[in-house]
């Protein structure tokens, strides 16, 4: 759904970027609140007003995610399909560029030839272009920087939809009547479709995310990371080959590069993923052995007959390989 939503966007004309972006944040809450209802899930409102800490957070990424959005919306009907597909082509890189600087990550060699790679990309597509590829860069930005404020507020996906899209909704609700009172609206002067349209925002908003938030649970997280490389491998696909957008062999380059080291990323992400469930594996089954070793014993040799060494060797064993599994676990999470 993500990779077809260009598809939908101009569909909306000849309502502007910020009417249809204004459009997006009043329909969504409005979607968000039925499914919560329909849902019962409304036990998180309360105590999250009482936090301002979070609610700040929130604030930030109701206007982080607006200039995300109005970007994206403004590129698609602008014709620059291709350069929105980059933005979120090199948003991972992006991401972990910010886990360095901000965090104090440290990353493996893999990640940093990554990095260093998309870095490169972005330097033979400022050389193509004449200039940075400002669209592709806010969009990666905007959407990283959304990620990072979304792990610090650690809130569930609708019930952080529905808190940004509370705090966008009086500013973009009076957007459209400053528009209506100026007579630039569109809603209601183009039709009934039209309008429609425009209501049906709030769904392409809503519903994918609902999607990604069911499947987060129920898939491996490696596959869930592949599987999002299939929006803007969707969008570069449209632009190239319905919107008929230009590929200079500059901006092949460029994609080259990326693709070189996303390629690149996942491949480290899933050797070090099969790496680290050998080694639990390992440390499970040692500490399934120490644990029956230490059950034969006690069965065997009445208790007060077994060396208190050779108890102290076992207890060690396990705990060493307990200590192994906890420590990979902590790895995987960094």
């Amino acid at each position: 759904m993500w990779g077809l939503v260009p598809l939908f966007w101009p569909f909306l004309e000849p309502a502007s970027a910020g009417e249809i972006l204004a459009h997006r944040m009043v329909w969504s809450l409005g979607v968000v609140l039925i499914a919560l209802l329909v849902m019962r899930r409304w036990s998180w409102a309360l105590p999250l007003l009482r936090q301002p800490r979070k609610l700040g957070l929130i604030t930030v990424a109701a206007a982080v995610i607006t200039v995300n959005w109005g970007v994206y919306i403004w590129a698609v009907n602008s014709g620059h399909v291709v350069e929105a597909s980059l933005g979120y082509f090199i948003n991972p890189l992006v991401t972990i560029a910010i886990g360095v600087l901000l965090l104090k990550e440290r990353l493996r060699p893999a990640q940093w030839a990554a990095v260093g790679t998309g870095f490169a990309a972005v330097l033979v597509l400022t050389i193509g272009y004449g200039q940075p590829p400002w669209i592709s860069l806010c969009l990666a930005f905007s959407f990283a920087t959304y990620g990072l404020v979304k792990k610090k507020l650690n809130l569930g996906g609708l019930e952080s939809l529905a808190a940004e899209t509370a705090v966008q909704f009086l500013p973009a609700l009076g957007y459209l009547v400053w528009l209506s009172a100026q007579g630039d609206a569109t809603f209601g002067g183009e039709g009934a479709g039209h309008a429609a349209l425009l209501a049906a925002t709030g769904v392409v908003t809503a519903l994918p995310l609902v999607c990604f938030g069911a499947a987060a649970i129920r898939v491996p997280l490696s596959t869930l990371g592949l599987l999002q490389y299939l929006a803007p491998v969707l969008q570069f696909l449209l632009g190239v080959l319905y919107f008929h957008e230009e590929m200079p062999p500059e901006r092949w380059a460029g994609f080259a590069l990326v693709w070189a080291a996303l390629s690149l990323l996942t491949w480290d992400a899933l050797r070090t993923a099969r790496r680290s469930r050998t080694v639990l594996r390992n440390a499970a089954i040692a500490a399934a052995s120490a644990t029956a070793a230490c059950a034969t014993a006690e069965a065997v040799v009445p208790e007060e007959a077994v060396p208190e060494a050779a108890v102290s060797e076992v207890t060690a064993g396990a705990a060493e390989a307990g200590g192994a599994a906890e420590q990979d676990q902590a790895s995987r999470r960094q």
